[in-house]
């Protein structure tokens, strides 16, 4: 008869997940309300740092020149700023002639931040999907 009843009862062998859930909820809730906090900007001094070459591409690049001014220029006329409504047509002429042209911004050490940033924009708004920043070695 003893061998009967330990035939009949088996060990479990299931994992029981519900404290594994609580401390999941306990953290999404933790990361949840840190989340926000994270968000939030800190002045910081970017560390300078040599620039790879890129390789050869078999296209010419199409670069756009921002000055400490905020004026633009075009490769091909760089002794004369160009308008806001050259730049985009001049881009969404060489995007239709050659798709694959990379498309760089060249933008002065003493250029601001908003008239680079608005010149990558109105490559954006010409149909450039990626558009590359050059620098010095």
């Amino acid at each position: 008869m003893s061998a009967r009843r330990m035939r009949k009862k088996r060990l479990i062998g299931e994992i029981n997940v519900v404290p594994y859930i609580d401390v999941m909820l306990v953290l999404l809730i933790i990361f949840m309300v840190t989340a926000p906090l994270l968000n939030q900007g800190v002045k910081v001094e970017l560390p300078r740092a040599a620039a790879e070459v890129i390789g050869e591409d078999p296209l010419e690049p199409f670069v756009l020149t921002v000055d400490a001014g905020g004026n633009y220029y075009l490769q091909d006329e760089p002794d004369e700023p160009a308008s806001e409504e050259q730049v985009r047509a001049q881009a969404a002429a060489v995007l239709r002639r050659a798709g694959g042209t990379p498309f760089l911004v060249r933008g002065d050490a003493a250029a601001s931040y908003a008239d680079v940033v608005r010149a990558m924009v109105l490559l954006q708004t010409a149909g450039v999907g990626s558009i590359g920043l050059v620098t010095e070695p």
